[in-house]
């Protein structure tokens, strides 16, 4: 199975980072409101930055 792996675009990677930033800071309790949600905020970009490295334009 040969995957063809792609770099993520700037702006698809900056949004990954900012999720995950936030689900980071939400479990540490800087952000109260997002507390939660902080594991699928982590979660979240994680998927979505896996997704931009298999998909082509993402």
């Amino acid at each position: 199975m040969k995957l063809n792996l792609s770099a993520p675009k700037v702006v698809t990677f900056w949004i990954a980072v900012i999720l995950a930033l936030l689900g980071v800071l939400a479990a540490q309790g800087v952000i109260a409101g997002l507390a939660s949600y902080a594991f699928w905020l982590v979660v979240a970009g994680f998927i979505l930055l896996a997704l931009a490295t298999l998909l082509k334009d993402l």
